[in-house]
């Protein structure tokens, strides 16, 4: 049995400028400013390390951050959910028939993996109906660092299914170096898709141990299924 957790953001969809743009609105109300937002990527990042990320480079403490993040992810998400435009983002390509190939398989589990707040992550996966894939998955909440996902990961999939899984069953499926990473610090294989913010040559040199341009090529990897 395979565990197979996928990133959200840059591998199955994209929903362009406007989560940045909720998301800095969100920002101005709790706290008053954006900080670095231009010059700051999220790609791989964990929600809450993004917050703190920019409200401290913005020259807030530790604590005055952590004492408004509850509010400001109540604000975010709740723009997210009015906000979000389905009509701008993209289902990047292969989507939808790769999910349903692998879940109706007996030998493969699906998960998530993903920097998003769980409420956040549901919210943008609503917008192309693939929720029901995914009935559980390691999210940003309560993580700051993405390499803390993958055991959470696994404990949720035994949660579910009442099946152990090892490190060596399972596939981390991402766009960034930081999916990478995670998956590396744990011993698991890593998928890199070159559908996000980073070339395959730095995914590559990153160590990803498998990378493909689109998951229309994922079908053409041993992955042992």
């Amino acid at each position: 049995m395979r565990l197979i957790l996928f990133d959200i953001d840059g591998t199955l969809i994209k929903c362009g400028i406007q989560v940045k743009g909720i998301f800095s609105s969100a920002l101005v109300e709790v706290f008053g400013q954006t900080g670095d937002l231009d010059g700051y990527s999220f790609s791989g990042k964990i929600d809450t390390q993004i917050v703190f990320d920019l409200q401290e480079g913005a020259g807030l403490t530790r604590p005055q951050v952590a004492e408004k993040l509850p509010l400001f992810k109540e604000v975010y998400i709740d723009r997210l959910e009015r906000d979000l435009d389905g009509s701008k983002m993209i289902e990047l390509p292969a989507v939808p028939d790769l999910l349903d190939t692998l879940a109706e398989r007996d030998d493969v589990t699906l998960g998530l993996l993903t920097g998003n707040w769980e409420e956040g992550a549901r919210v943008k996966l609503s917008r192309f109906e693939l929720n029901h894939f995914f009935p559980f998955g390691a999210f940003g909440d309560g993580q700051l660092e993405r390499t803390d996902l993958p055991p959470v990961a696994l404990e949720k999939a035994r949660q579910y299914t009442g099946r152990e899984f090892e490190t060596d069953d399972t596939v981390i499926v991402g766009d960034s170096i930081l999916d990478v990473a995670a998956a590396q610090a744990h011993g698991i294989m890593s998928v890199a898709v070159a559908t996000g913010w980073t070339p395959a040559v730095k995914l590559e040199s990153a160590g990803a141990d498998r990378v493909i341009p689109s998951l229309e090529h994922f079908d053409d990897l041993d992955l042992g299924l």
